[in-house]
């Protein structure tokens, strides 16, 4: 990874405000848009291929497949397992069941377990052990679906964002966002609480980070000791964002060009990707495909600390623009937007769901 960035302020001013503060000029400019081009679901005729386009309520474990089926060795090897709906009182036998399933695909731990259906970072955690894993299970919602995917053993990570109207000859990379994980670093008097507290950035997001390390928080850690905070690579579970944009090259454009041609009918998503070498990824070679997100993604750099607000919303308003654009352009072409009646569905159905995922990493 390019080094992290960290001279000025270690937030943003907006960076962590409520949703209800931050988008609602975003949100006024979509319902424009859904008057401009006559279609309040039009987003979810983006990506033809994918589950409602990818806008809401999408199966991850689906959109994965795709990818696995077109590109399998750019994306990361998982299993879809569904929990019971009335699970049995036998937590063995529910984790060697999940071991055999991962077996017969090839795979073991550790692993990274999500819910396949969800966002913004709920219910993630990495898997190494079967202790963990027979604990995740018994705390997953009964009858709902979960991931487990081949843990990628890199630190590296970024959210490659691809946008490309149809009929369009060329898409391009329209957002770079490199996640960077934080850490603390033991000086072997202080306890990990008092270095979180003490930390510039994470002294100011203490409910991000403190409860996650509960057993351990009185615990002195060793000088020289570094501690990492937080796995998950979202930003609103305490990932630090940086705006990477400006490091595309055509070598990387081309790889992504051409992963992207390969899903039948992708438009417009975010390729969430690891690697070892953020310099090989501009050489179009080195990663791993972990996620992909469809009409729903966001141009994450927008969390990088330098954003201002007026500019986060711009970007934001051009994303949707091109959004609407691309569900119209493919209405025209014969694809229907997702039903009122299944829309609704998928949203109470992962609405109801998130409040009981695990907690995430």
């Amino acid at each position: 990874m390019p080094p992290l960035d960290q001279d000025g302020p270690p937030l943003s001013f907006f960076e962590f405000w409520p949703m209800w503060a931050f988008y609602p000029p975003v949100m006024a400019y979509a319902a424009w848009l859904m008057l401009r081009f006559r279609g309040v679901l039009l987003p979810t005729a983006a990506n033809p291929s994918f589950p409602g386009g990818g806008f809401y309520g999408e199966s991850k474990a689906e959109i994965l497949a795709l990818a696995v089926r077109h590109a399998p060795q750019w994306v990361a090897p998982f299993i879809r397992l569904e929990r019971p709906a009335s699970p049995t009182s036998d937590a063995h036998a529910e984790c060697r069941a999940a071991l055999q399933a991962l077996h017969a695909a090839g795979l073991d731990l550790p692993v990274v377990a999500k819910p396949d259906l969800g966002c913004r970072g709920a219910g993630v955690q990495l898997i190494r052990t079967t202790e963990a894993l027979s604990a995740y299970l018994q705390a997953f919602p009964a009858g709902a679906a979960l991931v487990l995917q081949q843990l990628v053993p890199f630190e590296g990570e970024a959210g490659i964002f691809y946008c490309r109207r149809p009929g369009q000859a060329q898409g391009r990379i329209v957002s770079i966002t490199l996640k960077y994980f934080p850490y603390v670093i033991g000086d072997g008097k202080r306890s990990l609480r008092q270095l979180i507290l003490d930390d510039p950035r994470a002294g100011r997001l203490p409910h991000l980070y403190l409860r996650r390390h509960l057993t351990r928080l009185d615990e002195v850690v060793p000088e020289g000791q570094p501690v990492r905070l937080a796995f998950a690579g979202s930003h609103s579970r305490g990932a630090i964002f940086r705006n990477g944009t400006h490091l595309v090259t055509p070598a990387m454009e081309a790889r992504f060009e051409a992963i992207a041609r390969s899903l039948p009918e992708f438009h417009f998503g975010r390729f969430d990707v690891r690697f070892d070498s953020f310099a090989q990824v501009q050489q179009g070679q080195g990663f791993t495909i972990v996620e992909i997100n469809g009409a729903g993604a966001e141009s994450t750099h927008i969390w990088d600390r330098r954003t201002g607000l007026l500019q986060a919303w711009r970007d934001l308003m051009r994303q949707y623009r091109w959004l609407f654009e691309i569900g119209h352009a493919n209405r025209a072409r014969g694809f229907q937007p997702m039903s009122w009646a299944a829309f609704v569905r998928a949203y109470r159905r992962e609405k109801a769901l998130t409040p009981h995922y695990p907690a995430t990493d």
